[in-house]
């Protein structure tokens, strides 16, 4: 279940239950994948960052303005239209807000990994900042006037 504002509450979803819905089409799920907004200024830098130290190709990336990534968005919950925060699908589990972004750094190695000390904050503080930069991320960072498109190199870690 998802709370008003995109948040996963504490009734996750089963595990690839996207596999299950009609209205998602099928995708390559082999990688950890991240469902990020395109035309965000602040999410394209992320990607810009996984790219520059996914040493490994873990991570597959996936524009939420893309079939798929609309069609997920809708599957948990999310408005489609208003990309509050961004999907990390790990072993087919949905992961929002701060506890994403900490495990998508976790994935990426040392020193990545330290952000986990986050954790050390409650919960309710962890994702009261991630909404606050959520909120304000378009204002702040601004808005591209084209959806994400990386440099061909990485082509294969682009899922649309």
């Amino acid at each position: 279940m998802i709370g008003k504002h995109g948040a996963a509450s504490d009734v996750p979803r089963a595990a690839y239950s996207y596999r299950n819905d009609p209205a998602v089409p099928k995708f390559r799920d082999d990688r950890a994948v991240i469902v990020f907004d395109g035309y965000c200024a602040l999410c394209s830098g992320w990607v810009s960052f996984i790219l520059r130290h996914d040493r490994h190709a873990i991570f597959s990336l996936l524009p939420a303005q893309s079939p798929i990534g609309r069609a997920l968005y809708v599957h948990y919950g999310l408005d489609p239209v208003d990309y509050a925060t961004n999907i990390l699908l790990a072993d087919g589990v949905a992961w929002f807000k701060a506890e994403g972004s900490i495990r998508m750094a976790e994935r990426l190695g040392f020193p990545w990994r330290l952000a986990a000390t986050f954790r050390l904050l409650p919960r309710t503080w962890r994702e009261a900042l991630y909404d606050a930069v959520a909120r304000n991320r378009l204002r702040i960072f601004g808005r591209r006037e084209v959806c994400y498109v990386s440099d061909p190199q990485y082509a294969d870690r682009f899922l649309a």
